[in-house]
């Protein structure tokens, strides 16, 4: 009777263990863009994601999609959410060709950010031109996400968004592996060394709501944080970056969604503590 109560009781911490595997797995962004693409009119467009794959259900049926417009007359005006600041490293990574963006993963611990009292390690980041946030229904030229996540697989971005003007620093230093990723079929290059904190993300005032992954299987709950700084990018930055994944495309970015009467804070200091 022992032994069959522990035949139970592994039987069941294994199912949940598969159970948790599952969650995570479909929780990331894909690895593989190729499944679908952003073209309006084309069977495996924004509009008909949902309906690629069943796990990726969530991009048509999902009620807190991203991305939105960031509407300055709909937004609620806050001071208490604290300053955004990453506690980053530098750690190897490694730059990839998803299939319609290019990726740079870090390999072991990039450092975290801490939202109520939560840390989300850093993961990736990414590029999307143009900005697939828009505020006042106006788009930047370029946005890159830096996808953080916590150890139960809770998900945080943070956003910045950049205007045409003076070459990005951050870009400037990994320019040569694109070049290379760019010039061959080879899906990825290792970087070697790359410290997070080269983009800056450092700010007081940000938008902050709920939303979703902006690319299959877009997965919700995921908690979005957009600098309100916007800076500035080469137009050759930009141009590199779509050349660079292949895919003969000039765009990378899903269209806004319905905003569905979320909550959507900006965090402005009062004028003692941005002092």
């Amino acid at each position: 009777m022992e032994k069959f109560a522990t035949l139970i009781l592994v039987c069941s911490f294994l199912i949940v263990l598969v159970l948790l595997l599952s969650c995570q797995a479909t929780s990331d962004e894909v690895e593989d863009e190729r499944e679908f693409n952003y073209e309006d009119d084309s069977e495996k467009g924004p509009a008909r994601w949902g309906e690629i794959r069943q796990e990726w259900s969530m991009c048509n049926k999902g009620s807190m999609q991203s991305p939105i417009d960031l509407l300055d007359d709909r937004v609620e005006v806050v001071s208490d959410l604290g300053r955004l600041q990453g506690s980053y490293r530098p750690c190897n990574a490694t730059l990839v060709n998803r299939g319609h963006d290019i990726m740079l993963k870090w390999e072991a611990d990039a450092g975290f950010i801490r939202i109520n009292g939560t840390l989300y390690q850093l993961k990736q980041c990414h590029w999307h031109s143009p900005s697939e946030h828009t505020v006042n229904d106006k788009s930047s030229d370029l946005e890159v996400h830096l996808v953080h996540q916590s150890p139960t697989g809770k998900i945080a971005v943070t956003g910045i968004l950049y205007k045409i003007g003076e070459p990005d620093p951050f870009l400037t230093s990994i320019m040569d592996y694109l070049a290379d990723i760019s010039r061959t079929s080879e899906k990825q290059k290792v970087v070697g060394m790359v410290d997070p904190k080269q983009i800056k993300i450092g700010s007081i005032k940000y938008y902050r709501y709920i939303g979703s992954l902006t690319i299959p299987p877009c997965t919700q709950d995921v908690i979005w944080t957009i600098v309100e700084k916007v800076r500035s990018v080469s137009s050759e930055q930009v141009k590199f970056l779509r050349v660079a994944v292949h895919d003969e495309s000039d765009t990378n970015a899903r269209p806004v969604q319905p905003r569905n009467r979320r909550v959507v804070q900006l965090n402005k200091p009062t004028v003692e503590e941005e002092n």
